[in-house]
């Protein structure tokens, strides 16, 4: 039995509420159980200097925890001055990610770069930054081509992310906290709506895997993408 009652092959609640931020030109509060990142898409009409002339444009990312996010204070990585690694490490992931579902030649020299705030923590984070990260992102691209800014539609596919493991000798999908921080194997998985893979993290935290144990996982991953995406088509929807 999992701590919270789920079956194995369960997803927790998923709630995503767009237009949270009135500034910004996309941004969702996504809510995967008790795990909740605001999301923000800001779209800055220049290319980055490396990109000058190509023709290509960029998203990015940047992901941060607000002090209280987790069941103690954090200090803000600002105020010490730099970035931790895992911060670092998260928000290339989330851009990674991100890039892999858009036609840079289409989106032009211009960069969007997704904000990802984690004001409440309980397992997933990164996942559920990715998902809503690709919701914002959606609505800031569809006032480039509502503007007429851009014509084609540089967003090919839907990019969701998901965390599944083997806890107590199981496989399981979704792992909340209680669940990540005495899984024996813990994964994310990022994929697009057709169920393409992007990245796949996987590491034995306490206990090696089976090949057999890495399918099991991938199957419940793309159970759990397959909801993902709905609930962003929901999000998109009502947005629009």
């Amino acid at each position: 039995m999992r701590p919270s009652g789920r079956n194995l092959s369960d997803m927790r609640p998923i709630s995503i509420e767009t237009g949270i931020m009135r500034h910004a030109e996309g941004s969702c509060l996504i809510s995967c159980g008790d795990t909740r990142v605001l999301c923000s898409a800001t779209i800055e009409e220049k290319a980055p200097p490396f990109l000058k002339g190509s023709g290509q444009g960029w998203v990015t990312a940047e992901y941060g925890m607000l002090p209280r996010a987790t069941n103690s204070r954090n200090r803000r990585e600002a105020a010490a001055g730099k970035q931790s690694g895992r911060t670092q490490e998260i928000q290339r992931l989330i851009g990674r990610a991100l890039r892999a579902g858009v036609d840079r030649r289409a989106l032009g020299e211009r960069q969007i770069v997704i904000d990802c705030d984690v004001i409440q923590a309980d397992g997933g984070t990164r996942c559920a930054a990715i998902t809503g990260g690709w919701v914002a992102l959606r609505m800031a691209v569809n006032r480039l081509l509502k503007a007429g800014i851009v014509t084609a539609d540089p967003i090919m596919d839907h990019v969701a992310a998901v965390s599944c493991g083997i806890y107590a000798g199981q496989a399981i999908l979704d792992l909340d906290y209680a669940e990540d921080s005495e899984a024996g194997t813990d994964g994310n998985f990022i994929m697009t709506g057709a169920g393409r893979l992007i990245e796949v993290q996987m590491s034995a935290e306490g206990a090696t895997f089976s090949r057999p144990e890495m399918n099991q996982l991938l199957d419940l991953a793309e159970s759990g993408i397959a909801e993902l995406v709905r609930a962003q088509n929901e999000a998109v929807a009502c947005a629009s």
